[in-house]
This record gives structure tokens, C-alpha cells and sequence, in this order.
């Protein structure tokens, strides 16, 4: 019941703000449907067959009204686009780049998380953390630009946008990773470090277990256990900084379908986006704490 009511909050709460920023943001939706040299009158009167008339409380009554009973439509004409079927099309595209990059990102971070923590102290653990400092620092603008550069115009290895096939794929879902990547890997070293020093791990090194099964197969099985909430509240962070990346590859996801409601003042799709996006975040949430109890039996025991 509790995590239902704060369900209920957080999304009225991203409702609330997603239109006060709507209404602060510089520029009239008039003004994008007619251009600025209409008449007051005309202005007035698409004004008011919009919608845009009404007080900001009643227009979310009739945003929230529609969105429930499936009716809702877009803000501007054409009147006969539904807004939910766009976003189940563009949705499945947004959560196969998030899937990737989040398996781009355990793939290069665990090994490099694991080879830092057991080589602490050495050459090989500064490499390691310098490159995921590096990794943090890039940000996404700027990495995918250059990717596409390099492997689609110079090499003509992977297309260049769009969303047809795993090529596709590639470097969106690299680009949108390798910043997660480099925080996972100084998660899982630190995580490694820290169960290094336990107490069981003393007494498997106590009993002759080889150094290579200690970390694998004792130290490491337990440092993962907080790297899965990581992952939970870093997936619905890619959800998000998809945006950016599906705009520098055109891939047709939410991010897309997002900034060109932004950008023609549809206020009815960049609301249900949002709504959308906060969904997302919080059922990701709510499986990771399912998985870490399953994985942490002390947790069951609590329940």
C-alpha cells in the first residue's frame, strides 16, 4: 500500500511539474500553428478550440480524464492522432537501446572492476580506474558524434541512424553505456575491495582454496549484491539520458518522440512522455528491490 500511494504521488507530482515547466518555457503553441503574423482574432479562437483558454487545473483534469479512457490526442492538429499509440511504437525501441547499453556497460565494467580490485595497488589498477575516469567524462554528445564519425563515415562499419537492424544498434547503445560502464567499474572495485576483507574470506584463503576461486567464487558473488541496486536506479537513468543519444542517432524511441512534441508545443504528448518515463523508472525500482531480496536472504527474513 505504501509503495502504491508513493506511485500515485510520484507521478501526479512529474505531472504537476511537466506542466508548470510547460507553461514557463518561452513561446506560444499558436504561435508554431499559425506564425506570427495571424490575426488576434484567429489566434483567440484556436485558443479556445484547444484548450489553451482553460486554467492550467482544468486542463489537467481533462489531460488526466483522456489519458485514462484512452482518448487522449494530440495538443495540435491533426486532432485524429492518438497520442498512447505513438508511444507504445516508440517505447519498445527506447527499452532495447536502454537493455543494450546496460549490457555494454556490465560487460566492460565487470572484468575491469575485478582486474582493478586484484591487482590493487599496481599499474594495472591505475589503468583501469584512469579509463574509467575517462569513461565518466565523456559525455554523450560528444562521444556519439564522434563514433558515428569514425565507424560510419570514415569505416563504414555501422550505419549511420535509425532503427532497422542490430548494426543499428551498435553504437547508441555503446555511446549511451560507456559513462555507466565506467561507474560500474569503480562500483564493483570498491564492492570487491570490501568483501576482500571479510572475515569468510579469510577462512576460504584459511583453507587452502586458490586465490582465483576466492575472488570468483566467494568474494565477487557477494560484492555484486550492491551493485544490483546500482543497476536498477542506472537503468531508469538510461531511460532518461536516451534522449540525447536517440536524437544524434535519429532512433525512433521515446527521447524522439519527445523532443519533437517539445519543439511543436504538443503539451498532451510531452505530458503522457513523461508519465510514461516516471512509470518506467518506478517499476524498475520496484523489481530491483524484488531481485535484491531474492538475492539477499537476510532481506526475506526481514519481510
Amino acid at each position: 500500500m505504501r509503495r502504491l500511494i508513493s506511485t500515485l504521488l510520484s507521478g501526479v507530482g512529474a505531472l504537476l511539474l511537466v506542466s508548470l515547466f510547460l507553461h514557463l518555457v518561452p513561446g506560444d503553441p499558436i504561435d508554431v500553428m499559425l506564425g506570427e503574423q495571424a490575426t488576434q482574432v484567429d489566434r483567440e479562437a484556436l485558443r479556445r478550440a484547444v484548450g489553451l483558454d482553460e486554467p492550467i487545473p482544468v486542463q489537467l483534469w481533462h489531460f488526466t480524464r483522456e489519458l485514462f479512457t484512452g482518448e487522449l490526442r494530440t495538443s495540435l492538429p491533426p486532432f485524429q492522432k492518438k497520442v498512447m499509440p505513438a508511444i507504445g511504437a516508440a517505447l519498445p525501441f527506447t527499452l532495447v537501446l536502454a537493455l543494450a547499453a546496460l549490457c555494454v556497460a556490465c560487460v566492460l565494467a565487470l572484468p575491469l572492476g575485478v582486474l582493478a580490485a586484484s591487482r590493487r595497488g599496481t599499474w594495472v589498477d591505475a589503468a583501469a580506474m584512469s579509463a574509467a575516469v575517462v569513461g565518466v567524462a565523456l559525455p554523450r554528445f560528444w562521444l556519439g558524434p564522434v563514433l558515428l564519425l569514425v565507424f560510419s563515415l570514415r569505416l563504414d562499419w555501422l550505419p549511420v541512424s535509425g532503427a532497422g537492424s542490430w548494426r543499428h544498434l551498435v553504437l547508441p547503445a555503446f555511446t549511451l553505456g560507456t559513462a555507466l560502464a565506467a561507474f560500474l567499474a569503480r562500483m564493483t572495485r570498491a564492492s570487491l575491495l570490501e568483501a576482500l576483507r571479510e572475515d569468510y574470506i579469510t577462512v576460504a584463503r584459511a583453507q587452502g582454496l586458490s586465490a582465483r576461486r576466492v575472488l570468483w567464487r566467494h568474494a565477487l558473488r557477494n560484492a555484486l549484491l550492491p551493485l544490483l541496486t546500482v543497476l536498477g536506479l542506472e537503468f531508469g537513468a538510461l531511460l532518461g539520458g536516451a534522449i540525447v543519444t536517440e536524437k544524434v542517432f535519429a532512433w525512433p524511441g521515446m527521447g524522439t518522440l519527445l523532443l519533437s512534441a517539445i519543439e511543436r508545443r504538443d503539451y498532451n504528448t510531452v505530458r503522457a512522455t513523461v508519465l510514461v518515463f516516471t512509470g518506467c523508472f518506478l517499476l524498475v525500482n520496484a523489481l530491483t528491490d524484488m531481485a535484491y531480496a531474492l538475492a539477499d536472504p537476510r532481506l526475506r527474513r526481514r519481510a
